[in-house]
C-alpha cells in the first residue's frame, strides 16, 4: 500500500484560495488523519543536500565511542548533543495503552516483539534549529545550545552541512503545517505559528551494521514521537515500517529518490486535534531489503562505515505554548472514531487530552522513554 502523495509546490505556487490548492490541502489533511503519515513533494529539496548530510554523519559515527561521548549531555535529558547506543527505550515496551494497540492487531501485522527488548541499539544526534525567543522560557533543558564536535575532519564540515539540509526539511515541514491547517478548517498560520520558537531538532539516528546488522533486530522499537510533526530524507537502508490507522497494516516505507519526503504525525499534533489525528506508529528493523542493502554497499563503497543512518528532522510547538485541544476537531475526532467503531475498528480506551503546557508534555514523555529523571 502507498501513502498519499502532497505536492507541497502546489500550495506555495498558486493562489490560496483557488480549487486546486483547496483540494490539496483537505488531501494533506486526510492523509494524516487516515493513515498519520505521507509523502511530500517539494521541488525545493535536493537530494545531494541529504547525501552530503549521510557522508557526515556516517563519518561522526564511526568515531571511538571515546570521541563521541565528548558531545553527551545526560544532564540535559540528552536533548543537545548524542545519545550513545543502548540509552533511549521504546515507550512501548512498558506502556499499556501501547500494548494494548499491539495486541488489537492481526498477529501478521504486529512489530517485532518488543516485550523483552532492551534498551535500542540505536546512537542518536540532536541539533539544533531553533528562532529564539523574545521572552524568558520556562524550560531552559528544551531550548539549550547547540553542540560541535571536535574533531577537525568532522567539525570543518558540520554547521553547514547539518543547517543546509536541517533548513531543507524545516522549510517543508512548516509549508506541510500551513496545508494541514487549512484542510483542516482552520487559518493557515495556526500550526506555523505555534511553533514559531519550537526547539526544533535535526535527529539522525545511527545504527551500526556491524554489532547490528543480524536478521530481524530491532533498532528502534516500536514506538510514536513525542514532537508535532516528523519528517524524513531517505535513509540508503531499508527497514522502517509504519502502521496506517485505517487498515493497521505495515507498510514497509519507500521514499521516491528526488525532491521526496516522508511525513509522520507526532504526539501533539494528536494533542492539539484532540485524537482527530492520532500519532503514527512505526520502528526500525533489519529486514531481508536491509541485509540485501548492506551486501550491496559492502561491494560498492568498501571503505565507507557501514552505519544506517535516519535523515530525521522533530519539529516541535513552542515549549511555552498552551497544548489545548481545539474544540472544533475534538468534535470531529469523536466522528471519526465512531466511525472507525462502526467499521469494526477498536480504538481502545477513549484518550483525555488535558491543556497544559507543550514543555510539560515532552518532559512527561522524555521520563516514559529513560532519557530525563
Amino acid at each position: 500500500m502507498d501513502l498519499p502523495v502532497i505536492d507541497l509546490d502546489v500550495f506555495l505556487h498558486k493562489a490560496p484560495d483557488s480549487a486546486e490548492v483547496q483540494a490539496e490541502c483537505r488531501k494533506a489533511a486526510e492523509a494524516l488523519i487516515t493513515f498519520g503519515a505521507l509523502v511530500l513533494h517539494d521541488s525545493r529539496v535536493a537530494e545531494e543536500d541529504n547525501t552530503r548530510f549521510l557522508d557526515l554523519l556516517e563519518d561522526y559515527f564511526a568515531q571511538p565511542e571515546a570521541e563521541l561521548k565528548k558531545d553527551e549531555r545526560p544532564e540535559l535529558s540528552y536533548q543537545i548533543g548524542v545519545t550513545l547506543e543502548n540509552t533511549e527505550k521504546p515507550k512501548c515496551a512498558v506502556d499499556e495503552p501501547c500494548l494494548r494497540v499491539i495486541e488489537r492487531l492481526e498477529p501478521s501485522e504486529r512489530p517485532l516483539d518488543i516485550a523483552a527488548h532492551q534498551p535500542d541499539p540505536k546512537c542518536r544526534f540532536f541539533w539544533r534549529m531553533v528562532t529564539k525567543p523574545p521572552y524568558e522560557t520556562r524550560f531552559p533543558g528544551l531550548n539549550a545550545e547547540n553542540i560541535t564536535p571536535e574533531a577537525s575532519h568532522i567539525q570543518e564540515r558540520w554547521p553547514k552541512t547539518m543547517n543546509q539540509w536541517g533548513t531543507s526539511m524545516k522549510q517543508a515541514v512548516e509549508g506541510l503545517t500551513e496545508m494541514v491547517a487549512v484542510g483542516l478548517g482552520l487559518p493557515s498560520g495556526t500550526f506555523k505559528e505555534a511553533g514559531t520558537y519550537g526547539p526544533h531538532l535535526l535527529a539522525p539516528t545511527a545504527s551500526d551494521l556491524v554489532k547490528y546488522g543480524e536478521m530481524n533486530t530491532i533498532l528502534a522499537g516500536f514506538h510514536t514521537d513525542l514532537n508535532f510533526l516528523t519528517i524524513h530524507g531517505r535513509s540508503r537502508y531499508p527497514g522502517l515500517h509504519i502502521w496506517a490507522r485505517n487498515t493497521g497494516k505495515r507498510i514497509a516505507v519507500k521514499i521516491p529518490e528526488g525532491n521526496y519526503l516522508l511525513v509522520q504525525a507526532g504526539k501533539q499534533l494528536e494533542h492539539i486535534t484532540g485524537g482527530l489525528i492520532k500519532a503514527g506508529f512505526h520502528e526500525v528493523v533489519v529486514n531481508q531489503a536491509t541485509i540485501n542493502t548492506i551486501e550491496k554497499r559492502k561491494e560498492a563503497f568498501p571503505d565507507r562505515p557501514l552505519v544506517r543512518i535516519s535523515s530525521t528532522f522533530f519539529w516541535h510547538l513552542s515549549s511555552d505554548y498552551d497544548l489545548d485541544p481545539i474544540p472544533t476537531l475534538v468534535e470531529r475526532a469523536h466522528q471519526v472514531r465512531a466511525e472507525q467503531f462502526n467499521l469494526g475498528k477498536d480504538e481502545g480506551e477513549e484518550v483525555q487530552y488535558r491543556a497544559m503546557k507543550v514543555g510539560e508534555q515532552v518532559q512527561e514523555e522524555l521520563k516514559h522513554i529513560a532519557l530525563m529523571a
